[in-house]
């Protein structure tokens, strides 16, 4: 079994990478490794896409990678390999993202990606640091995660569901701020997991070894 982390130039994936090769050698998850040839994409029976920065420029960088757009969503919507979207790559899952400017996302998970607005000026924007999740549905990722479990944010920016059945855990941030959206074969979280110690490693653990 081989695991990918899409590699787009938009972040920093070596504490992803070291997380998920931990993993995968704890439960023997099978093989990770971080790439941008479309063709390890294309014969990856996991993908992982994460993402640090604006909306725009991770969806533009995502695109400019020969092949590595489509290769994504050939390997995610025509063959239905599990997919993880971490951070930017969660949010891309909506179908708009309103930062800055208005831009297409892959239209998996029906809503728009749109700043926080807390109702209270104590809640400070970016959302950064630790928060408890409120679980309110259900994945075979998130085995094992509960409600009060702590997550680990950097974000300003979270997306609201058009279905309430697809946003699968919140935060309470002066608003319900979505942390995990998911269906079928196909997860997403805000946080960052391989900073989210206990919580994070478990979720990365269950998707390593997870035959839909």
């Amino acid at each position: 079994m081989l695991t990918v982390l899409i590699d787009y130039d938009s972040g920093n994936l070596h504490s992803a990478e070291k997380a998920f090769q931990r993993m995968a050698l704890e439960v023997d998850g099978g093989d990770v490794i971080v790439t941008d040839r479309p063709e390890d994409v294309l014969r990856a029976d996991r993908i992982v896409l994460p993402g640090d920065g604006a909306f725009p420029a991770c969806k533009q960088a995502l695109q400019d990678k020969t092949g590595l757009h489509e290769a994504l969503l050939t390997q995610v919507e025509t063959k239905a390999r599990p997919f993880m979207g971490i951070c930017i790559g969660m949010q891309m899952m909506a179908s708009w993202g309103r930062e800055y400017t208005d831009t297409p996302g892959f239209d998996w998970i029906g809503g728009e990606v749109v700043k926080i607005q807390p109702a209270h000026p104590t809640f400070k924007v970016p959302h950064m640091g630790w928060n408890d999740l409120v679980v309110s549905g259900d994945h075979p990722v998130m085995a094992g995660v509960k409600t009060g479990d702590h997550a680990y944010f950097v974000h300003s920016y979270h997306m609201v569901v058009a279905d309430s059945a697809s946003r699968l855990a919140h935060v309470d941030y002066g608003e319900a701020v979505t942390a995990i959206v998911g269906r079928d074969t196909m997860i997403g979280t805000q946080f960052h997991p391989e900073k989210s110690q206990e919580t994070g490693l478990r979720m990365i653990a269950n998707f390593l070894t997870w035959h839909p």
